[in-house]
C-alpha cells in the first residue's frame, strides 16, 4: 500500500510541476499559456485579498502561482519528507484558492473538478502521513 501512496505523491508532484511550467513558459504549450494569461486577468479581479486593498497584476500573479507550483511540485515528488509536507500544505492552499476563485467567478462545477481532485489527493497524502508513528532511536 505504501507504493500506491508513493506513486500518488510522485505523480501529483509531477502534475503540479507541469502545470506550473505551463504558467511560467510558452515552451510546453503556447496556446495553453495564452489561455492561462486570459484566465488570470479574471482571477486577479476576484483575488481573495482584494478586499484588503491588494489587487495583483495578472501576469505577476500567474508567474507567482506558476513558480510556486513548479517548486512545490518538484519537492513533493522528490524532496525530503519535511519538504514534502511543507509542499503539500502550500499546494493545498493554492488549490483552496483556485476553488474559491472559480466559485466566485460562477464557473461551472466541472471547472472546479481538477482542483478539487488535486486537493483531495493532497489531503489524502497529508492524512496518511499523520498516521505514521515516529520510530524511536532504539528501533
Amino acid at each position: 500500500m505504501n507504493a500506491v501512496f508513493i506513486a500518488i505523491r510522485v505523480l501529483l508532484g509531477l502534475f503540479f510541476l507541469l502545470t506550473g511550467l505551463v504558467k511560467v513558459t510558452t515552451y510546453i504549450s503556447d496556446g495553453v499559456h495564452q489561455q492561462m494569461k486570459q484566465q488570470f486577468v479574471q482571477f486577479a479581479e476576484v483575488f481573495p485579498l482584494k478586499d484588503l486593498g491588494y489587487k495583483p497584476d495578472a501576469a505577476e500573479y500567474m508567474q507567482a502561482v506558476g513558480w510556486i507550483e513548479v517548486v512545490a511540485g518538484f519537492l513533493l515528488a522528490v524532496g525530503p519528507r519535511v519538504l514534502q509536507e511543507i509542499s503539500n500544505f502550500v499546494l493545498c492552499v493554492i488549490m483552496i484558492g483556485a476553488i474559491y476563485t472559480l466559485l466566485i467567478l460562477n464557473e461551472p462545477l466541472a471547472m472546479c473538478a481538477p482542483a478539487t481532485v488535486c486537493l483531495g489527493l493532497l489531503l489524502l497524502l497529508n492524512i496518511r502521513g499523520m498516521g505514521r508513528k515516529a520510530k524511536s532511536k532504539s528501533e
